[in-house]
C-alpha cells in the first residue's frame, strides 16, 4: 500500500495563496495518478485536480482551473497543489490520494484511489 500525508493547510483571507504538500511512502511504484480533493460539511468529496505520476497535461475541475496548479516531485515523492485567488467557497478539507492504473474507473472519482491522506483544512475567510 501507499501512505499519504498532506501538510500546508491553514486560514487565509480571500485572494491569498497557500501551498498545499502531500508526501508519499510505502509501494509508491504503484503511483499511477497522483489527485487532490476536497470536502466542505455536508458536501460529496469533490474532484480538484489530478496529475499521472509520469507527466503530461494535468486535470483540473473548472472551479479551481486557472487559480490552481498541481505539480509533483518524483525524487521527493511527493505532490503539491498551489492555490492562488483563494475564495470563501474553497474552504474545505483536502485530502490527496493515489491510484494505480485502471480501466473503466474515471480518474475525478474518488473509488479509483487506493490511499488517502488524513487530510488538510484550509479555511478561507472574506
Amino acid at each position: 500500500q501507499v501512505q499519504l500525508v498532506e501538510s500546508g493547510g491553514g486560514l487565509v483571507q480571500a485572494g491569498g495563496s497557500l501551498r498545499l504538500s502531500c508526501a508519499a511512502s510505502g509501494r509508491t511504484f504503484t503511483i499511477y495518478v497522483m489527485g487532490w480533493f476536497r470536502q466542505a460539511p455536508g458536501k460529496e468529496r469533490e474532484f480538484v485536480a489530478a496529475t499521472r505520476w509520469s507527466g503530461g497535461n494535468p486535470y483540473y475541475s473548472d472551479s479551481v482551473k486557472g487559480r490552481f496548479t498541481i505539480s509533483r516531485d518524483i525524487a521527493k515523492n511527493t505532490v503539491y497543489l498551489q492555490m492562488n485567488s483563494l475564495k470563501p467557497e474553497d474552504t474545505a478539507v483536502y485530502y490527496c490520494g493515489a491510484r494505480p492504473g485502471r480501466a473503466g474507473v474515471i480518474l475525478s472519482s474518488p473509488a479509483g484511489y487506493d490511499s488517502w491522506g488524513q487530510g488538510t483544512q484550509v479555511t478561507v475567510s472574506s
